[in-house]
């Protein structure tokens, strides 16, 4: 039996590497992608804010810091605001540009992400390109060549163990597309997929862009310690490639069951990032073929029954029921040739999926009110010293989660104390609160349920404090 955990010793370099199968480019860190993360760190995105190879992000802040307040950074901020510019529009941009920040096609005409409006993206590239010599990126990238050039060769474990013929198999179609593999080491845990498509029709580059999220005891990112969490999100950003074109050609199948989906877990796919339900239903199929690819690669049961755990602990609530429906799709290749042959099937499975996800929220427990403000409010008195939040069922003082919302850490209130009271249907949170100040956070149902195993309906708080307190 494969187990998810293997050790290679690496000997090869970059350059003496040969793949055998000549559709996938060899890992690499591509400077594109490297410098709109840095744009985004810089103008805020908290997707692109993590510090978990601070080796190298300390590198960034040290190099970078000084250019903050430019033109591009402005605008960029401007763009995450107004347009939503966040996320894998990000890396869209990324992969549509050339070596020298050129647009490889006519913007229009391509498939960068619909989010980049026309007239945005012709002012982005004017300052990107600006901000490239004002900020001296190339001396930075130089500077840094060693540290990539390690990268790459540290992801070759994970490299090695991807099938690619597995997805001709699987899907039944046989890859056009060059794959190409992208190590972002700024963006911590994120993992992006992004294509890039020629006007012609043809040469279509799929991107698995791979954050670095592990380090060893010198600050290097290493691949190999983490390899149960890397390999899995190789497979499936390259699903990616396959799925959203065929759920995009076929998605009338599955609007309604779909939108019954979304409008009950919206909250919890959207602090995600899936923010309607065609992303949802991508990212379910995408998840499912990754356990079906574990499946038939004869990976442990137990690492297995583990990842389908951890979808469903993040709203995939009918996951093992869909990876059912790949093996009965499996079973029956003779009549399905191919999986898109079997979409009218997929389609009516999802009939019984969105009532699963109805059956659940109708026994969860909901969050009824706070007691010292409405949800909302925009003049909270703050000199207020408890938030009391309260439910409609007990829950069984097991723990509790809260987390920052869109506005980041600087709208997280400062939390001094937690605990459950009233028969543990309402949860107490000391905090000290500043005047004339916006605050967010998000309880994360995942973490907060009954004994029956419900989880909590996850819930955005938002408000506002007043300007002065009473006693002011």
């Amino acid at each position: 039996m494969k187990k998810l955990v293997i050790l290679i010793l690496i000997t090869l370099s970059v350059q003496g590497y040969s793949q055998e199968n000549q559709i996938v480019d060899i890992p690499k860190v591509d400077k594109r992608v490297e410098l709109l993360s840095i744009v985004f760190r810089l103008a805020g995105n908290s997707e692109y804010n993590n510090t978990f190879f601070k080796l190298y992000t300390d590198k960034i802040e040290q190099h970078f810091s000084p250019y903050k307040n430019h033109k591009l950074i402005k605008f960029a901020e401007k763009l995450s605001v107004e347009n939503e510019i966040s996320y894998n529009a990000v890396m869209s941009m990324a992969v549509h540009l050339d070596e020298k920040l050129n647009p490889r096609v006519e913007f229009e005409k391509s498939s960068l992400n619909k989010r980049w409006e026309k007239a945005d993206v012709a002012m982005f590239v004017k300052l990107l390109q600006s901000f490239y010599n004002d900020a001296k990126c190339e001396a930075f990238f130089k500077d840094n060549e060693r540290l990539y050039h390690e990268a790459a060769i540290r992801f070759f474990p994970v490299f090695d163990m991807i099938d690619l013929d597995w997805y001709s198999s699987f899907y039944g179609d046989k890859p056009s597309e060059k794959f190409i593999i992208i190590l972002a080491l700024g963006i911590g845990n994120n993992n992006y997929s992004a294509d890039y498509q020629k006007n012609s029709g043809s040469g279509r580059e799929v991107y698995a862009i791979v954050g670095a999220w592990n380090t060893d005891d010198s600050g290097m990112v290493d691949y190999e310690e983490e390899i149960n969490s890397y390999f899995p999100t190789l497979v499936h950003e390259f699903n990616h490639s396959f799925v959203n074109p065929l759920l995009d050609k076929n998605k009338e199948f599955f609007r309604v069951n779909g939108d019954k989906i979304f409008k009950i877990l919206e909250t919890e796919m959207r602090t995600q990032a899936f923010n309607n339900w065609k992303t949802v239903l991508d990212e379910a199929l995408v998840r499912a073929s990754v356990v079906r690819y574990l499946i038939d690669h004869d990976f442990d049961m137990s690492a297995i029954e583990s990842l389908l755990n951890f979808e469903i602990s993040n709203s995939f609530l009918w996951i093992r029921n869909l990876v059912d429906e790949f093996e009965k799709y499996n079973s029956n290749r003779n009549l399905y040739p191919t999986l898109e042959k079997y979409i009218p099937n997929l389609a009516e499975a999802y009939n019984s999926f969105a009532e699963i996800v109805v059956q659940f929220d109708l026994k969860r427990p909901v969050l009824e009110c706070i007691s010292e403000f409405e949800n909302g409010d925009l003049n909270v008195n703050a000199g207020i010293e408890t938030i009391t939040i309260n439910f409609d069922k007990p829950l069984p003082e097991q723990g509790y989660s809260i987390f920052f919302g869109k506005k980041g850490q600087e709208a997280h209130p400062d939390i001094r104390k937690i605990y459950y009271t009233n028969d543990n249907k309402s949860v107490v949170i000391e905090v000290r609160l500043i005047p004339d100040k916006e605050y967010q956070f998000i309880m994360r149902g995942k973490d907060l349920m009954k004994s029956d195993g419900y989880r909590l309906k996850t819930y955005e708080v938002n408000f506002k404090t007043a300007k002065k307190t009473p006693m002011e």
